[in-house]
């Protein structure tokens, strides 16, 4: 008889009652060296962040930068048009009358900042995302209602199912989960 090779996972998932207990079980987790931790709960927790250390957000860097863009390019359209495409001098005008550019520089500075805003947040969360590994643990439906969840993925570099198993339950954990891939 061959023997049996063990079934992959991507993470364990531990089960929790209150936000404390997920908090708790986060600082310990974080503390005993695992990087590769995620949390689910059904509303935000901003401490809980911090515990797991998020790190900072490249949106806003993305937005300005979209918007700077959209600007520029308002801005490069109406002069490409007035100065060099179709110079039309109206009553003596200069060609370059830049104030008349303001409007039209601005709405295109909102628009490169608002689209670079929706399509940096979805690329950035990695949506759409219509699989994830969380959804093959049939109590995981309960984190949008009133249970908190915390997983230590597999590819941890102190990941081993056993030792990681135990701590988990050693953190008071109402279950843990595997997570099959």
């Amino acid at each position: 008889m061959k023997p049996s090779t063990p079934v992959k996972i991507y993470g364990l998932m531990a089960e929790f009652d209150t936000p404390s207990q997920l908090i708790a079980a986060a600082r310990h987790v974080r503390e005993a060296g695992f990087r590769r931790v995620e949390g689910y709960t059904p509303y935000p927790i901003e401490e809980l962040g911090d515990t797991l250390h998020f790190g900072r957000s490249w949106l806003p860097l993305l937005v300005f930068l979209g918007g700077l863009f959209g600007g520029t390019a308002g801005f490069l359209l109406q002069y490409w048009v007035h100065v060099i495409h179709y110079p039309l001098n109206s009553g003596g005008k200069p060609l370059l009358s830049w104030p008349m550019f303001i409007p039209i520089t601005f709405e295109m500075t909102i628009l490169g900042a608002a689209l670079t805003a929706v399509f940096s947040m979805l690329a950035l969360n990695g949506l759409p995302m219509p699989y994830h590994p969380v959804f093959n643990v049939p109590r995981f439906t309960l984190a949008s209602r009133d249970r908190f969840f915390l997983m230590i993925r597999r590819i941890d570099p102190l990941f081993d199912v056993e030792r990681t198993r135990q701590m988990l339950v050693d953190l008071q954990a109402t279950e843990v989960f595997e997570v099959p891939p």
